[in-house]
């Protein structure tokens, strides 16, 4: 590492030693049936649907946290909509990136590929786990076990709507212990190309639950209100 990368290395890591770590528990899926593509997450941070999810119709979604870099979500889809891979999506935005090893990162791209990248110093436990069209990461967590039920409820789920395969995905992760500091917040973000309010946007689901003591069965509360007022709109 040249000179300079070790002194901007250095800079970087005085400036975040005081910052909140969004410690987390995340799914990136698609479902290339349907052209859904989404993210789902639970933190114990507050508001963690501001730094997490990301995700652009046609392209794929992106899923940034630990130390979260955010320029890793527009950046990310970004190089999805331009056909890049998951891999490679991973492999660009890490290594230009000097705090690499604190971040964490799920993407998963429109059809399906999908990949997750936990950087070394991400606090225990940490790491994900990849599936048919979907990536789970996570960090500072009960253990293993805890992307392993997510996974584990995904491949379960498959072939059904994938927003509720990615709340259920979460509570399972939950039920295995999930954040190991405890619950806070959680964010539920699905497009699909002209599907979001009046046919204007492809924004589908965007429902985020900033502070709340059992924020998954919130999450889950707001979704089953979202479904019944914006019913999937009719085939076109």
């Amino acid at each position: 590492m040249a000179l300079a990368e070790v002194a901007l290395a250095f800079a970087l890591a005085l400036a975040l030693e005081d910052a909140p770590r969004v410690a987390t528990f995340s799914v990136v899926a698609a479902d290339p049936r349907t052209g859904e593509v989404g993210v789902a997450v639970q933190s114990r941070f507050l508001a963690v649907g501001a730094v997490v999810p990301w995700a652009q119709a046609g392209a794929g979604a992106v899923a940034t946290q630990s130390l979260a870099n955010t320029t890793y979500g527009p950046e990310g889809l970004r190089l999805l909509a331009a056909g890049k891979s998951p891999d490679d999506v991973v492999k660009t935005l890490t290594e230009k990136d000097p705090a690499r090893a604190v971040r964490q990162l799920g993407v998963v791209s429109a059809d399906g590929r999908a990949a997750t990248f936990t950087g070394a110093e991400c606090h225990a436990w940490a790491g994900g786990r990849l599936g048919r069209n979907f990536a789970v990461q996570g960090n500072i967590l009960a253990g293993e076990a805890v992307v392993q039920a997510m996974a584990a409820s995904l491949e379960k789920t498959e072939g059904g709507e994938l927003a509720q395969r990615m709340i259920d995905a979460l509570a399972a992760g939950q039920a295995a212990g999930g954040d190991k500091r405890g619950m806070q917040s959680a964010a539920l973000l699905v497009v699909r190309e002209g599907w979001g309010y009046a046919g204007l946007s492809d924004r589908y689901r965007d429902l985020r639950v900033d502070d709340h003591a059992a924020p998954i069965a919130e999450l889950q509360r707001l979704y089953d209100l979202h479904k019944a007022l914006f019913p999937q709109p009719a085939a076109r």
